[in-house]
């Protein structure tokens, strides 16, 4: 009998792909790169730390701090929305997932990663514990990104047609990368780190619109440090451990476009790619809400609705097809949903997404009245809209690019407000005010002393 590994085909030949990220890494010279991706940085750390803080009390925090106490953890690193302090692998882990739990964060539209949440959340534990600048925080920031967002364009759509959680199974390998680079490891060092990450991926799809979805980012943040450090401390994995025929990259996807991570590397930023979500919700919906939103503003409320007509990309069924959500974390996968709360209220945002809006009966009654079919035509990234009204008038949007993508991106005014409305109801108007202020200028800062000091509730 021959066994089934020796028949599966794969690439010998790839180029040295953990070497060449490891090298990236340990040498790259700080802030080499230009003020327009510097300031995509502080855009994404900002955006970043509003969605870590508004989610602090929610019960998935609740339960996640819960298990952890159970492990009698030292108090190395803040819990941010709270007072509550554990070691700083635990840290990265809460903190990732409480970035992730209202799905509000910051999304790279060319893998549907959401880079943010397992990178900043490692780097901020471990700078906590190191008492790094906000320039080394920064610096790690964007080459974490750089590294997560290339092993996923190389691998994108096939591993994540496979059911994998992007953001957590190339996260691990951006959060070893930026804390390695903020632990000062070499590029020997900094290759076993992201071996040692490479056997440790995380997240199916299946979880989404669960708990444990949020779980992904947070384990992914956890995961990276802990191979960093094992790193550190003398710890070995194979040096080829991403590009090697039985190798993380080769084994997870049927598709691996090496000259994705290779061309250009150090010279174009990933992170400049990134976007922020209006909508606290699956980044698919976005268009369909924004379209309904429209027809808001156009004057047109729910009880004139006869029926509303969807054409959509497949993937957005595939993701958010669920017509009767039972709960928010549902709600917030389905598309029918994100409809009837652009209709009724003209936003989706977490409140949009409470269990007691999700169960309403006028939202519930409009969720019905919305159809969606499949068109292969239309991106993913557009919707086509037919509005029915009870008399007889039929009202049609194609949004193309909706509020949020790179084409419509939501400005530094927009991320200010969504910041405050998360942040403001755990950590009052006043502290939030000199946070924001803070996170914008977070490159410049000493330490990172004076940021988590404002991440805790009075």
């Amino acid at each position: 009998m021959t066994a089934r590994n020796t028949t599966v085909v794969a690439d010998a030949n790839a180029p040295a792909i953990t070497q060449l990220l490891a090298e990236f890494v340990a040498t790259h010279p700080s802030k080499g790169w230009s003020d327009a991706v510097e300031a995509q940085a502080h855009r994404t750390f900002a955006n970043w730390a509003g969605c870590a803080v508004g989610p602090s009390t929610h019960e998935t925090i609740e339960a996640a701090l819960g298990a952890v106490k159970e492990l009698a953890p030292s108090a190395q690193a803040s819990v941010l929305g709270r007072s509550d302090r554990v070691d700083m692998a635990n840290a990265a882990l809460l903190n990732g997932i409480s970035s992730h739990t209202f799905d509000f964060d910051d999304t790279h539209l060319k893998t549907i990663i959401h880079p943010a949440g397992p990178v900043a959340s490692a780097i901020l534990a471990l700078g906590e514990h190191l008492g790094s600048t906000g320039r080394q925080l920064i610096d790690a920031l964007v080459i974490g990104v750089e590294v997560s967002c290339r092993v996923g364009n190389a691998v994108y759509p096939n591993h994540y047609d496979r059911g994998w959680h992007i953001t957590g199974s190339t996260g691990m390998l951006g959060s070893a990368a930026a804390c390695s680079r903020l632990l000062g490891l070499n590029a020997k060092q900094t290759q076993m780190a992201l071996g040692i990450a490479a056997s440790q991926p995380v997240g199916l799809r299946e979880q989404f619109g669960t708990m444990t979805k949020p779980f992904h980012p947070g384990g992914a943040a956890k995961v990276g440090l802990m191979s960093a450090l094992m790193a550190k401390h003398g710890y070995t994995a194979s040096p080829r451990a991403l590009e090697a025929p039985r190798g993380l990259m080769q084994v997870f996807s049927d598709k691996t476009d090496w000259k994705e991570i290779t061309e250009n590397l150090g010279t174009s930023w990933e992170i400049e790619l990134n976007t922020y979500k209006p909508f606290a919700c699956g980044i698919v919906i976005h268009p369909a809400i924004d379209a309904c939103a429209q027809l808001r503003a156009q004057g047109i409320q729910a009880e004139d609705v006869e029926r509303i007509e969807l054409r959509v990309h497949p993937l957005v069924l595939e993701l958010t097809g669920k017509k009767t959500p039972k709960d928010g974390l549902e709600g917030k996968f389905s598309v029918y949903h994100g409809c009837a709360v652009g209709l009724i209220f003209g936003q989706a945002g977490e409140g949009e997404y409470a269990d007691e809006i999700v169960n309403r009966p006028d939202v519930v009654a409009l969720r019905a009245k919305v159809n969606a079919t499949t068109d292969t035509s239309i991106s993913e990234a557009s919707v086509d809209v037919k509005a029915f009204l009870k008399n007889g008038k039929e009202v049609h949007l194609f949004v193309k690019n909706a509020i949020g993508s790179l084409e419509n991106p939501m400005s530094d005014a927009n991320l200010e407000q969504k910041f405050s409305n998360l942040v403001e109801p755990i950590i009052g108007k006043e502290k939030t005010r000199q946070l924001i202020a803070a996170v914008w200028k977070v490159g410049q800062a000493p330490d990172l002393k004076h940021i988590l000091n404002l991440c805790t509730p009075e």
